[in-house]
């Protein structure tokens, strides 16, 4: 007589409380956004102290290093690579624009072409349109693009590592408008990415062919118009979670958060005027400064009150997050410290033509960032919808 077997067991998603077993190494999560954006600030603040195209190159390599191994699943973890579109961009410009607006050669320089000259007015002298173009000069425009392509990089590398809004949880109380424009500003690039695939996918699935100018015209207007649709979406999730309400704060206490928050930046300010100025009286130095952080910190304290929130699941600070956040600090307070390199080897100079050289420390310095691809926690595997049981009959 026929029997049925007993149905396949399969692997289904795993509960999001339960732990799966990893055998003893650090269990998936995600790490706290800020951690990421002081890798990364620090990280382009390093990169700022030189133009050394050796050390640029470096930086790259452990930004797209560091997003191998950690970004996760998410939409907005995709669009690393059109950072590094706008990256060769503003090579691209920065070079073109220094063949064009040529300022002459030397005699000493490797000549390579000529542009046609255009006469300038008088008033308009010391600018020159065209003329020869050396090897000096393009190399030269190279490596200050591609420094500025480096710290791009650094921004894309927070926004793909990072879910800017849960940055938002941290902020203080006073700041929580200013948090959720920033917030909002910062997704914008992350869901034009997700805008993008999504048309781009589309059409695909339509058989569009169209390459060029004529596939621009057919994509802009699309993705405007979703970008469009997902702000008002999220401008109104928004508004229905009390996001930018002023909660019951009195007159007096908002005239007490804007007055020591006036003091605390004019403290701050005559603060850095003091540490900067060296004939300064001493009193403008670091006690103004101090002064200014105390009455910031209360003026934050005090606003802070006025509005009442609660947080779902707070995100952990941990050992990871220190560990990321401290290895990009240390990379650029070595790199700003001159300690056991010399200064000139960050930025090698052109004239005459020679190959640069790559400094140690310096090098160990942006190799040192890279360790927040391991000290990082693994991100969380991507959840696979389940595969419903097969049932199989056998008859005798």
């Amino acid at each position: 007589m026929p029997r049925t077997a007993p149905p396949v067991a399969t692997a289904g998603p795993s509960r999001p409380d339960t732990a799966p077993d990893t055998g003893g190494r650090r269990l998936p999560r995600t790490l706290h956004p800020v951690a990421w954006w002081i890798w990364a600030l620090a990280l382009a603040t390093a990169v700022s102290r030189t133009n050394n195209p050796l050390l640029l190159f470096l930086v790259l390599a452990v930004l797209g290093y560091v997003i191998t191994v950690r970004r996760t699943e998410a939409p907005w973890a995709r669009g690393f690579k059109y950072y590094l579109y706008l990256a060769l961009t503003v090579v691209a410009i920065r070079v073109v624009f220094r063949a064009v607006f040529a300022t002459g050669i030397t005699p000493h320089d490797h000549f390579l072409f000529s542009l046609p000259h255009l006469p300038t007015p008088n008033w308009y002298a010391g600018i020159r349109i065209g003329g020869p173009v050396s090897l000096e000069a393009l190399l030269s425009a190279a490596t200050d693009g591609l420094r500025l392509a480096c710290m791009l990089c650094c921004i894309g590398a927070a926004n793909t590592l990072a879910n800017p809004k849960r940055a938002l949880r941290v902020l203080p109380g006073a700041l929580y408008e200013l948090g959720v424009a920033v917030t909002v500003s910062i997704s914008v690039a992350p869901q034009l990415v997700q805008s993008v695939q999504r048309v781009h996918r589309a059409r695909r699935l339509r058989a569009g062919r169209a390459k060029g100018f004529r596939a621009l015209r057919s994509l802009v207007v699309p993705v405007l118009e979703d970008a469009l649709e997902r702000s008002l979406r999220l401008a109104s999730a928004m508004d229905s979670r009390g996001y930018g309400r002023a909660g019951t704060a009195t007159r007096g206490s908002r005239r007490a958060t804007g007055a020591l928050m006036l003091l605390g930046m004019c403290g701050l300010c005559a603060g850095a005027y003091g540490l900067l100025d060296a004939t300064a009286p001493t009193l403008l130095g670091l006690p103004a400064t101090g002064v200014g952080i105390l009455l910031c910190f209360g003026g934050l304290r005090l606003g802070g009150r006025r509005v009442t929130r609660t947080t779902y699941r707070p995100d952990p600070w941990r050992f990871p997050e220190w560990a990321v956040a401290g290895c990009g600090v240390l990379s650029a307070v070595l790199l700003f410290s001159n300690a056991g390199f010399d200064a000139a080897e960050l930025n090698p100079s052109i004239y005459p033509l020679s190959w640069p050289t790559l400094p140690l420390v310096p090098a160990a310095a942006i190799l040192l960032a890279g360790t927040a691809g391991f000290l990082s926690p693994p991100p969380s595997p991507p959840v696979r919808p389940a595969v419903p049981a097969q049932r199989t009959e056998e008859t005798e």
